[in-house]
């Protein structure tokens, strides 16, 4: 059994709720950070820690927090990006749903850490029921003398704020969100100047994802140092996995990173295997706008090596046979299931959720979902593939923001490890609306050249 540092106490009747969660523990780690540690001190642990962004980047969080800002009289502001809207990704909202008082310890400290007195929550418009929770425990949280005005008579202030988004993917970049904040159209803003030192308001601003700011009070409550014993190498601690697609066990589960997927995959403890008795064919690991993989590059590397689940070992090849841990959103594809289909879905959701700021994505986000739609129907041409890849091609890092990447990272992968199914629908038109292609050799094993004699 894994062991658990965010859902240790996820089972106890009543969490959600702050006597039955100060009775177990809850507000411990802010504490003894507020009473007993300066906050250099605290993210000095955050630092040996080793803990890295856990909304997608996986950018280390020590290190994001010592780039803020400290210029004298101007206010700091700490932003809680609980947009969560890559799709295949719904951990964060477990957390605020079942855990609202773990985010508010998270916040506090991470609060009194950079200096800042305000807090804001950007939620995702979807979430409706979940601000409601989150200001119920905001407000028992104040009433007991964690919020608001000298904390614990530690000197210390904090006021948080639940802000609803209006259901827009773009928010989830940080300086979309930010703009959206202000009261402005979520545009991302051209970087630098990076939010750390003009941020919200023009002020020093860090933004971090729910899990992140979660994770803070398990890394206070037993050390940095004994965190960053869990897992592996550079992916140390426990991550949530928002497991969903064909398998038997969807859900959110806590895995220690240093577990492969193929356990992930198969064990009871986790996903317990492929639904229907079918077959895997293919996996994206990591939310909608990372590689997807098939079978035989999911479990092992190109090198024949057990894939893990970590960042590393999830981008091991690069993306020529590899793809990344993102935001964690692991979604499992059958032998049944139509790899074109999968891409003109997130092509057309990538081309909706556009702003519209940039031209590459602009357009080409539509004309990837145009041609992908032909080929779909039964009226695409073999050169539509190579367009496809060229559209691609000419979006990637030609944006202000990480969204035109996610749109061309998918239909990339696509055509890379499946290029023979997007043939098939070309060749056979009219099977193709009769049915899929199949495993087709998705999951034989690979080939591993041995290595040369010395």
């Amino acid at each position: 059994m894994g062991r658990k540092l965010l859902f240790d106490k996820a089972h106890i009747e009543g969490i959600r709720y702050y006597d039955v969660y100060r009775a177990n523990g809850g507000y411990g780690s802010a504490e003894k950070a507020l009473k007993s540690m300066s906050p250099d001190q605290v993210l000095d642990e955050v630092k040996k820690s080793g803990l890295r962004g856990r909304g997608g980047a996986g950018f280390p969080t020590g290190m994001k927090w010592s780039f803020i800002a400290k210029p004298e009289g101007v206010p700091r502001y700490l932003v809680c990006n609980a947009d969560e809207s890559e799709p295949g990704t719904f951990k964060d909202r477990y957390l605020m749903e079942f855990l609202p008082h773990l985010l508010i310890e998270g916040l506090l400290i991470s609060s009194y850490t950079l200096g800042c007195n305000s807090c804001y929550i950007y939620i995702r418009g979807e979430y409706a029921w979940i601000p409601d929770i989150l200001e119920e425990a905001i407000a028992d949280a104040k009433k007991n003398g964690w919020l608001g005005k000298n904390i614990q008579g530690t000197g210390f202030d904090l006021e948080i704020y639940v802000q609803r988004g209006a259901g827009a993917y773009i928010c989830g970049e940080e300086t979309a969100l930010i703009e959206s904040l202000e009261g402005k159209r979520g545009n991302p803003r051209i970087k630098p100047p990076f939010p750390a030192v003009k941020g919200l308001w023009d002020c020093p601003t860090v933004v971090n994802n729910v899990e992140t700011l979660a994770t803070v009070v398990p890394i206070l409550r037993i050390g940095g140092e004994e965190y960053a014993k869990y897992g592996t190498g550079k992916s140390t601690g426990t991550k949530l996995i928002s497991a969903c697609g064909n398998i038997n066990k969807p859900g959110v589960y806590e895995i220690e990173m240093n577990i492969s997927v193929e356990e992930f995959i198969y064990s009871d403890e986790y996903c317990g295997g492929i639904a229907n008795g079918k077959r895997l064919k293919a996996c994206i690991p990591g939310g909608s706008s990372v590689p997807i993989l098939p079978a035989n590059l999911l479990l092992k590397t190109a090198k024949g090596e057990p894939r893990m689940m970590t960042y590393e070992s999830l981008a091991d090849g690069g993306f020529a046979t590899g793809t990344m841990l993102g935001s964690g959103g692991f979604i499992v594809l059958d032998e049944d299931q139509c790899i074109v289909k999968n891409t003109l879905t997130f092509a057309r959701f990538y081309h909706h959720e556009s702003c519209g700021q940039c031209s590459p994505c602009r357009e080409g986000t539509g004309w990837m979902k145009r041609v992908l739609l032909n080929i779909e129907n039964g009226k695409g041409k073999m050169s539509d593939i190579d367009l496809l890849w060229d559209i691609q091609r000419k979006i990637e890092g030609n944006t202000i923001c990480p969204l035109g990447d996610a749109a061309a990272w998918p239909v990339a992968a696509a055509i890379r490890h499946f290029r023979d199914e997007f043939e098939w629908h070309v060749l056979h038109p009219e099977e193709a609306t009769k049915r899929n292609y199949g495993l087709a050799h998705y999951a034989d094993p690979l080939e591993i050249a041995a290595p040369a004699a010395v």
